[in-house]
């Protein structure tokens, strides 16, 4: 079972930016996928990103252009860079990692991010 732990949210102000961060108890290096969703309060849970080992990186509509998800094999890490944020990306922000095509997936706890003036 590989164990997520995710940081870096806070308050930031509109159109300021963070860099969340998943670190995995495990190597990722040839994981199949690995995500970002976000869940804010009253709504559903939302994928944000997804790096697939096989495909181009997936984003969000309402994110593609101000988001990056990255990763580095050698912290075994996968981050989230935000940019230009709005109000409407408040959330708590969750890492979920695929390590192969059809097993489980495992996911971290969550960390909260606030925009907010």
């Amino acid at each position: 079972q590989v164990q997520l732990v995710e940081s870096g949210g806070g308050l930031v102000q509109p159109g300021g930016s963070l860099r969340l961060s998943c670190v995995a108890s495990e190597s990722i290096s040839s994981m199949y996928s690995m995500s970002w969703y976000r869940q804010a309060p009253g709504k559903e849970r939302q994928l944000v990103a997804r790096s697939t080992r096989d495909t181009s990186a997936y984003y969000a509509d309402s994110v593609n252009g101000r988001f990056t998800i990255l990763k580095d094999n050698a912290k075994n890490t996968v981050y989230l860079q935000m940019n230009s944020l709005k109000p409407e990306d408040a959330a708590v922000y969750y890492c979920n990692v695929r390590p192969t095509r059809w097993g489980p997936a495992y996911g971290g706890q969550g960390t909260q991010v606030t925009v907010s003036s």
